[in-house]
């Protein structure tokens, strides 16, 4: 698919396509008339950085991990360095948080609409 195509599907801007293949996070093959081809996979894999950056990870950490993210998951990292231990230790820990937010939210959300339908608050 064309680098549209694959905006379209993702909700990322071209711009932000283009600088994930700078990074390193994603890559395209050119077609004879130049353009970018992205393969039927990067769709989800757009949608693994935009989750990860929205989690406060930054692209070198990203790029580090993305290789654990695809199936079959074979995690082998002989270069992981303390700092990226602690800071995916930090995510994880924040990814919780927010993941423990959003289920309160969603609950109270889930009761209010419970009460709405029934006639009571």
């Amino acid at each position: 698919m064309r680098i549209g195509e694959l905006s379209e599907r993702t909700g990322t801007p071209r711009r932000l396509l283009r600088y994930y293949e700078e990074q390193g996070l994603i890559m395209a093959e050119r077609a004879a008339n130049g353009y970018r081809e992205y393969d039927e996979r990067f769709v989800d894999r757009v949608l693994q950085i935009r989750g990860l950056l929205d989690a406060g990870l930054p692209t070198r950490i990203i790029k580090q991990i993305l290789p654990c993210l695809d199936k079959p998951r074979t995690i082998y990292f002989p270069d992981a360095t303390p700092e990226m231990i602690a800071t995916l230790e930090h995510q994880r820990d924040r990814m919780t948080e927010r993941v423990n937010c959003l289920s309160r939210n969603r609950d109270a959300i889930a009761e209010y609409l419970d009460a709405v339908r029934n006639g009571t608050s």
